[in-house]
C-alpha cells in the first residue's frame, strides 16, 4: 500500500466526460487509486464537452484541438475538480497554463481494429470488395487507408461506440475502423474482426493509454497519482507527444506513430499523410529511452525535411475551407 500525507477524511474529485467509455476509464482509475489509498474518498464528477455535444459535423471541421478536454480543464482551474481522466489521444500536446500531465497509465493495445457487418465476416480489410463503405471519424485512419485501399469508400461516423455499432449492424456501413483499446475496455473484444497491422495503419499519438491531468502546483494530488503510473507507457507516449507537438498537429490531422522499447532503447516510427492518401512520408529513429522526448523532436524534424510540413499546411488550408475531402 502506498503512503501519502493526507488530511483525515480527505475527498478527491475526479473529472470525467459522460460517455460510456470515458466513465469506464475513469472508474478504473478510481478503483486503482482506492485500492492504494483506502482512507481517501474518490468522487467522480461528470461533464459534457464540446466534442460530446457536436455530433453532426466531422471532427476535423470543428477545428478545435481541445474538443474533449476544455470543460474538464476549466473545472480544474476553477477548483471544481482535482484531476481529470482523459483518453491520452484526445489530450492536446500543449496544456493550459497551470495544468500538467501528471501520469500516464499502462497502455492497452494501441492498434486500430476492423469491425465488420455480418455479411463480410469472411473478409479482411485487404479483401473487402470495391466500393465497400468504411466508417471512420479519424483523418489519420482515412489517409492511411486511402493510401493502401483506394478502391474502398470512406464515410464519416460519429457518436459513442454503441451508436456506431448500431449504424454498422443496420447496414449504414460495411465496416468500421475503431481503436482496439476502446473495444476491449467496453468488453466488446468479440467485435474485433481484425487488428490492423502496422504496415496498414500506424496508431494515434497516445492511443490506448490514459492521461491524468491536474493542477501543476497540486503536489499532493501528483504524489497520489504517481502510484498508478506505468513507466514504459509514459516513455513511449512522451516520445509520441513530442513528435506531434513539433509538427503542431492536433488529434485531427493524419499523423500516425508506433513505439517499441527494447532494453534501454526506444524506436519511434512516424507517418504524415495527405487526406487523399496520395502523399505519405514515413521514417524511424532509435535512441536511449531516457531521451524519449528528444527522439520525438528528432523524428519530427526528419519528416519535415521529407515534406511533412507541406502536407500538413495543405490539410490545414483544406480544413479552413471546409473541403468535402475532410471527413
Amino acid at each position: 500500500m502506498t503512503s501519502v500525507v493526507s488530511s483525515p477524511a480527505r475527498t478527491i474529485r475526479i473529472g470525467s466526460r459522460k460517455s460510456q467509455l470515458a466513465l469506464v476509464q475513469t472508474y478504473w482509475v478510481r478503483e486503482q487509486l482506492q485500492n492504494r489509498f483506502p482512507d481517501i474518498t474518490f468522487e467522480v464528477h461528470t461533464m459534457s464537452t464540446q466534442g460530446d455535444k457536436i455530433l453532426d459535423v466531422a471532427l476535423a471541421k470543428i477545428g478545435d484541438k481541445g474538443l474533449f478536454t476544455k470543460e474538464l480543464e476549466l473545472g480544474m482551474l476553477n477548483q471544481e475538480i482535482d484531476f481529470a481522466v482523459h483518453s491520452l489521444k484526445d489530450l492536446p500536446t500543449n496544456l493550459p497554463n497551470g495544468l500538467t500531465l501528471a501520469v500516464i497509465t499502462e497502455r492497452e493495445n494501441p492498434a486500430d481494429a476492423l469491425v465488420v457487418h455480418d455479411k463480410y465476416k469472411n473478409k479482411q480489410i485487404e479483401t473487402l470488395p470495391t466500393g465497400a463503405v468504411i466508417g471512420t471519424s479519424s483523418l489519420r485512419r482515412l489517409a492511411q487507408l486511402r493510401h493502401k485501399f483506394p478502391h474502398l469508400t470512406f464515410k464519416d461516423v460519429r457518436g459513442n461506440l454503441n451508436t456506431r455499432m448500431e449504424k454498422l449492424d443496420a447496414g449504414e456501413y460495411d465496416a468500421l475502423i475503431l481503436a482496439a483499446a476502446g473495444l476491449q475496455r467496453l468488453s466488446m473484444s468479440d467485435r474485433i474482426h481484425q487488428v490492423l497491422p502496422k504496415d496498414i495503419s500506424l496508431h494515434a499519438v497516445g492511443q490506448g493509454a490514459l492521461g491524468i491531468e491536474c493542477r501543476a502546483d497540486d503536489q499532493e494530488i501528483i504524489t497520489i497519482l504517481k502510484a498508478i503510473e506505468h513507466k514504459q507507457t509514459r516513455d513511449r507516449c512522451l516520445a509520441e507527444r513530442a513528435f506531434l507537438r513539433i509538427l503542431e498537429g492536433g488529434c485531427q490531422v493524419p499523423i500516425g506513430v508506433d513505439t517499441e522499447i527494447d532494453g534501454d532503447n526506444l524506436t519511434l516510427t512516424g507517418i504524415v499523410a495527405s487526406v487523399d492518401g496520395q502523399k505519405l512520408v514515413k521514417d524511424s529513429v532509435t535512441g536511449a529511452v531516457e531521451d524519449a522526448e528528444k527522439l520525438g523532436a528528432e523524428l519530427a524534424d526528419l519528416l519535415k525535411k521529407q515534406g511533412a510540413q507541406e502536407i500538413l499546411e495543405e490539410i490545414f488550408t483544406e480544413i479552413q475551407r471546409g473541403s468535402s475531402s475532410i471527413g
